[in-house]
């Protein structure tokens, strides 16, 4: 069916986010799916004030530079679809006669398109409506794995290691270093930054993901063990870890548009800085607190070429969708194997998308939900590429000389 296509970005940047977009565009063009090609400036917000960006009349040298830069490109939105919205989203459908429909985002993301193309079903305006994942939580069900989610768990895991190896030289400074991810309901980023460490004594020592409880005593005790052992400990926590009554241990009680807690700008509170206070209390040690936020969530100078190439081909494949006929779905990659790797693209429902997640499986995480295990590596090894080697200085001490005697 012949109409014009819009394309959306919601919620938080990645590194590859616009690759995705890239890919959606250049399938279009390449396909002659629709007349005209809109980008929602400023996500479904934006699309009901008539933002749109003319895609079509982009530079050749633009488009193809999208697939390398970072951030939103087309401006995002974190705005709740309401009941009273959807005449008004039909209303601007209708208007500029668009047919397919387009956002590139997580969770809520999902949850817009799923809800946009049943009203436009039930209003008997048709619509396809397809979903590009994306999310650095690696949170969304049905894809093994979202775009964004590696080159962001390649930039904490080089964070850790590179900070393990200067607390270690300056452990006689500072005793500990807690690091803190991004992750609000599960601890996908927080785990990958176990490929940082190849020997015994590398940081990450402990690592708490919020699908565990967080026992602080329990916290203490495991990290006074690895600074009796190593003399230093590196710790990294999740920042949506939650004690057993269901507290936030950031002590966090904002809220954003979609009810979740925030951690953030608007949190004011950080689970890194709290349980650096309860470490310092017990131990009387000194050390640091490393909070990583959006920064590292889009930094291009981290990502990866395969994180970038994979991005581009969810947004190929969302338009193939589209030319099917399908709609009511989002893009979904498969694992076929680990090693060597190989992936196959595939599609989930929204409707389960929008209502289920996907925490880090049982069998991921270690028993005394401080660390991962071998099955979280095996699956994290082949998305985070190369780590570098570095260098330790062999322990060759000079010995003291031998007391001269003293001449008559």
């Amino acid at each position: 069916m012949k109409g014009n296509a819009v394309i959306g970005q919601s919620g938080g940047p990645t590194s590859v986010i616009n690759s995705s977009l890239a890919g959606v565009i250049h399938q279009i063009q390449a396909t002659g799916l629709a007349d005209n090609i809109y980008g929602m400036n400023f996500g479904i917000k934006g699309f009901m004030e008539e933002r749109l960006f003319d895609l079509g009349a982009q530079p050749a040298h633009i488009l193809e530079g999208l697939r390398s830069t970072p951030s939103s490109a087309l401006g995002s939105s974190r705005h709740k679809v309401k009941a009273e919205d959807f005449p008004r989203i039909l209303e601007v459908l209708r208007k500029y006669n668009i047919r397919y429909f387009f956002l590139i985002g997580g969770n809520d993301t999902m949850d817009t398109i799923h809800r946009v193309e049943k009203y436009c079903r039930e209003n008997n305006y048709e619509l396809f409506g397809i979903g590009i994942p994306k999310t650095v939580d690696n949170d969304l069900f049905g894809t093994d794995h979202t775009p964004g989610f590696a080159s962001a768990a390649r930039a904490n895991m080089l964070s850790v290691r590179q900070s393990g190896w200067l607390f270690r030289d300056m452990q006689r400074v500072d005793q500990f270093v807690i690091y803190q991810t991004i992750g609000r309901d599960a601890g996908w980023l927080a785990a990958a930054t176990a490929l940082a460490k190849t020997n015994d004594d590398d940081g990450p020592h402990l690592i708490y993901m919020p699908e565990r409880v967080f026992d602080a005593d329990k916290y203490i005790e495991d990290a006074q063990a690895c600074i009796a052992k190593h003399g230093w400990v590196s710790v990294v926590c999740g920042e949506g870890l939650k004690y057993a009554d269901g507290s936030a241990v950031s002590a966090s009680t904002a809220k954003d548009n979609f009810a979740n807690t925030e951690f953030g700008a608007m949190g004011g509170a950080s689970v890194g800085l709290n349980l650096h206070r309860m470490l310092t209390k017990v131990t009387g040690l000194r050390g640091e607190f490393q909070i990583t936020e959006s920064l590292i969530m889009c930094s291009m100078d981290r990502a990866l070429k395969q994180d970038l190439a994979e991005a581009f081909e969810c947004g190929k494949q969302a338009v193939d969708l589209a030319r099917k006929g399908e709609t009511g779905f989002m893009v979904t990659i498969e694992r076929v194997s680990n090693e060597p790797y190989a992936i196959r693209y595939s599609k989930a429902p929204l409707a389960e998308v929008a209502e289920r997640a996907k925490p880090m499986p049982d069998d991921f995480i270690n028993a005394a939900g401080n660390h991962v295990t071998q099955k979280c590596i095996e699956y994290m090894r082949p998305l985070l590429g190369e780590i570098p080697e570095y260098v330790q200085l062999e322990k060759n001490f000079v010995k003291a000389p031998k007391k001269q005697g003293v001449a008559a």
